[in-house]
């Protein structure tokens, strides 16, 4: 079709074969649309386009994803509201008859239905990090690295110490949305067969916690999208080059963590020979 179609927060550009979506920035716009940019849908990943009556005076032309066609969709698991629908497009109702045209001519080309066999709308690219309240989450495309704050972090998540998990060896993500209650970005083993029961997310070596003003929506969940897609696709998120050795670690920082393991050891919380590896691992590392 080759024709733009301008509404609240976002601008579509109608391809033959897709739509490109661009998020418009400013302060009315969510941060989930700015993080995000842009988006290119396939034709082939969409299943129909509705056009509503919406509120104080607008119309909302959607585009319906296929089931699976979309790793941020499948990440966020239906618990996006709906101001944070990537596929919604609001517009002033005086232009229902210009949307109704190009919700005609889309449904004129679609050809795809039922769930799709693959991702077919691209996940956010890595690297990709946030803040959670328990530590620090990154994504370099081939592993994930969680490093645990000593603020925030739970004793059993300090004696496992930091953590690496290859896409090789990960079979999911579970994110529960930091606007609910006990929110938390989980990473699920390759094998589930016969795995215990999840342990609490703050006991978690593999889960970082969320809590109010970290891991937002907009970075948390393109974040999990982005390793979600890399799981199923098993290593197609191309991988950042690895970077030279940079410096050690701020020495008052692994004091600060030393001080915090010797008052877990003294409460208790961590054993003797706990205290002596982990204690050694730090210093390693100045």
């Amino acid at each position: 079709m080759g024709d733009v179609l301008a509404g609240f927060h976002a601008v579509w550009e109608f391809d033959s074969d897709s739509v490109l979506i661009r998020y418009e920035r400013g302060i009315r716009t969510p941060k989930l649309f700015q993080a995000l940019g842009e988006r290119r849908v396939p034709l082939a990943a969409l299943e129909g386009v509705s056009l509503t009556e919406g509120r104080r005076g607008t119309v909302v032309l959607r585009l319906q994803p296929r089931a699976g066609a979309d790793p941020l969709l499948e990440a966020a698991a239906g618990q996006l509201p709906e101001g944070l629908d990537p596929y919604r497009l609001v517009l002033p109702a005086e232009r229902e008859t210009l949307a109704e045209y190009y919700a005609d001519e889309l449904r004129a080309e679609l050809t795809g239905s039922g769930p799709a066999d693959r991702y077919l709308i691209e996940a956010p690219e890595a690297p990709l990090r946030f803040k959670a309240y328990d530590g620090k989450a990154s994504f370099d495309g081939t592993s994930v690295s969680f490093r645990w704050s000593w603020t925030g972090a739970s004793s059993a998540k300090w004696k496992a110490g930091d953590q690496r998990f290859a896409v090789a060896d990960l079979g999911g993500v579970e994110w529960r949305s930091p606007e609910a209650f006990e929110g938390y970005l989980r990473l699920l083993p390759n094998d589930l067969t016969g795995a215990a029961p999840p342990v609490p997310p703050d006991q978690d070596a593999a889960t970082v916690v969320f809590g109010l003003g970290y891991g937002p929506v907009h970075e948390s969940l393109p974040f999990a999208a982005a390793v979600l897609a890399a799981v199923r696709t098993r290593g197609a998120v191309p991988a950042v080059p690895a970077a030279p050795a940079g410096p050690r670690r701020d020495p008052a920082d692994i004091a600060e963590r030393i001080r915090h393991l010797g008052e877990l050891h003294q409460a208790g919380l961590v054993t003797d020979e706990e205290f002596s590896a982990k204690k050694a691992e730090l210093l390693a590392e100045l």
